[in-house]
């Protein structure tokens, strides 16, 4: 009678055992996730699908794993909009760095042009720097702004 009671508890435990390994499992799956996505909030871009696939895949170990991590694994809602957050403040570092390598640059050619007497060729780089600074600048702004409404809709 003891025997059959410690085998029917030991069947009980083996589902639970299991989503336990699997829930493991998926732990270490996503920490590289979560590790990419605290250095470069796009990361969370290319994981959160893959996410989302494993908990459809998986309900129980990720209920488990949400338990743990008092709230959605692997992206809880205040970590994508941290991750927002943070893409704005890299955003706005990278506009000022921006902003001041290319004052730097046009004034190096504009002192040229006042040293030489307004060559035209000097002229004519003036200008190429003021192309290349709005080039570099709508490409990067337009990767920004995908980016920021992509983790605005996730973190919906």
């Amino acid at each position: 009678m003891i025997a059959a009671a410690f085998r029917i508890a030991a069947a009980l435990q083996a589902p639970r055992d299991r989503t336990r390994a699997r829930a493991l499992q998926l732990l270490a799956l996503f920490a590289p996730a979560i590790s990419a996505a605290s250095s470069d909030p796009r990361a969370i871009l290319v994981w959160q699908p893959v996410a989302r696939i494993a908990r459809q895949m998986f309900p129980a170990e990720f209920a488990e794993l949400d338990a743990a991590a008092d709230g959605a694994f692997p992206f809880s809602q205040e970590r994508l909009q941290a991750a927002h957050a943070q893409w704005t403040t890299d955003w706005l570092g990278w506009e000022r760095t921006h902003d001041a390598e290319y004052k730097l640059k046009a004034a190096v050619v504009e002192q040229e042009i006042a040293i030489s007497g307004g060559s035209s060729v000097l002229r004519a780089r003036l200008d190429a720097v003021e192309q290349e600074k709005l080039e570099l600048y709508q490409r990067r702004y337009a990767e920004y702004v995908r980016v920021a409404k992509a983790l605005q809709a996730l973190a919906r």
